[in-house]
């Protein structure tokens, strides 16, 4: 059962394109169904019968929230629905993932001042205080993942005309445009606080102070930290500055499809969200253009 697991992962990170951190999601998930299904002696996929993935949801349902428990028999049934392909999988029914329904959450947004605040928490006379700003005028400039943030290379990067490469999910690349505010950041972080980080001759762009990448922890702790010192009272990781770029983006008139294809969105659906954010902004345009106010 852990080889086909290994031949489903092998099959999204070489013909999907999935990242990394999906591929560990997907282990993780299945290595936990492996376990259960073994438990009540079933030692192959093919042996599994509906009664069976039942028993399995309604286990991990126990001691799971309706999202987690929808996110794991998802994995299973993308792992069975590749399997049955090539007569590996059960002969009955694939398991559904229409389990409950998770309350669509509005993104959590800074304002402007909360933003400053926290931009300007940094310490930007230390070399790691400087690296500290870059990130975060980085992250909220370009609305980048924080794996895209980890990833990006000195390569990726052409201010000269103000823009960054990204390579997103599913190896997808994206041009997106820095703010004018944001490039100068960038460029006092390369030539003043980077050379001093470099150590392993790595050609990624934010380093910790071994010289190594980021990894995707040491930006939530970075963050962490001058949340604190900026005193907001909340938790703001890097999906937050995401999520801020984009709220201010269409707050300022921008039109969906572009936030889409700058957010690396690929359906409109994830981006719509963004329109529910501010209705008493949508009335008043309202009230504005229509003929008869």
């Amino acid at each position: 059962m852990r080889a086909d697991v290994e031949d489903f992962l092998d099959s999204l990170k070489f013909d999907r394109g999935a990242s990394e951190h999906t591929l560990t999601a997907y282990r993780g998930d299945l290595l936990q169904a492996i376990v259960h299904f073994s438990s009540v002696g079933i030692e192959s996929w093919q042996g599994i019968e509906s009664v069976h993935l039942t028993q399995f949801q309604t286990f991990i349902g126990s001691h799971a929230q309706i999202a987690t428990l929808r996110r794991k028999m998802a994995s299973l049934r993308s792992l069975l629905k590749f399997l049955k392909k090539s007569g590996r999988g059960p002969s009955g029914e694939l398991p559904s993932t229409s389990i409950g329904r998770t309350p669509k959450r509005l993104p959590k947004a800074l304002s402007l001042l909360e933003l400053t605040n926290l931009l300007s928490a940094a310490d930007v006379s230390s070399t790691v205080g400087l690296r500290d700003r870059a990130l975060m005028e980085l992250i909220y400039g370009a609305g980048i993942r924080v794996s895209e943030a980890c990833g990006l290379t000195l390569s990726c990067l052409d201010l000269d005309s103000g823009a960054i490469r990204v390579t997103g999910k599913r190896q997808k690349t994206r041009w997106i445009p820095l703010p004018q505010a944001t490039v100068p950041w960038i460029e006092s972080y390369l030539t003043q606080a980077r050379p001093l980080l470099l150590k392993l001759g790595s050609d990624h762009v934010m380093l910790n102070q071994h010289g190594k990448p980021l990894t995707r922890s040491m930006v939530y702790r970075i963050l962490e930290t001058h949340t604190r010192r900026a005193g907001l009272g909340k938790t703001v990781g890097p999906h937050v500055l995401r999520h801020t770029y984009a709220v201010h983006l269409v707050k300022g008139g921008a039109d969906l499809r572009a936030v889409q294809e700058l957010l690396g969105h690929a359906s409109i659906s994830t981006t719509q969200v963004y329109t529910q954010l501010d209705m008493h902004e949508v009335v008043r345009k309202y009230s504005l253009a229509h003929p008869r106010k």
